[in-house]
């Protein structure tokens, strides 16, 4: 599988991302796939086309679908701010990946927003990239404020 034609941001994203200035979810996606940590700044040192191309890689969980997202990362960061990403080991079974339960972020969030947390049957039927967007999106205790337009754009939303 190849790279998208365009770069893959949700409709809640456009607005949020502030034309790539901030890490798009796709590329977060690969980037807790791979086990790579990159900070915002790092990001913003990016030329805005390389920040695109990150964005146009694919979103499957298997690594050996698109495997050079971890070699692109690395030679733009190389190249454009003489640095390299930071490993880590990914979560071997994260919540996201549940389809039996909704996971206690998500409920939070969903709570805080006033809003009613998807199903455990609504959850299962996400495709697998909105389940790890909401999941992420919902890590701090705090109300984040993506949160709700990407309920409503999933139609996780109550």
């Amino acid at each position: 599988m190849g790279l998208n034609e365009a770069p893959l941001l949700f409709d809640f994203e456009v607005a949020s991302s502030e034309n790539f200035t901030y890490i798009p979810m796709s590329v977060r996606f690969n980037l807790d796939r791979f086990g790579l940590r990159i900070t915002l700044a790092q990001w913003q040192q990016l030329p805005l086309e390389d920040r695109k191309l990150l964005a146009r890689f694919p979103v499957e969980e298997d690594t050996q679908i698109e495997p050079n997202f971890d070699h692109a990362l690395f030679e733009m960061l190389r190249t454009h701010a003489n640095i390299e990403p930071e490993w880590f080991t990914p979560e071997e079974s994260p919540a996201w990946r549940q389809t039996d339960s909704v996971p206690d972020g998500v409920a939070h969030q969903a709570g805080l927003a006033g809003l009613a947390a998807p199903s455990v049957a609504r959850w299962a039927e996400l495709d697998p990239f909105k389940r790890y967007v909401l999941a992420k999106l919902s890590r701090k205790p705090e109300a984040n404020h993506d949160f709700v337009p990407a309920m409503k754009e999933f139609g996780a939303a109550g």
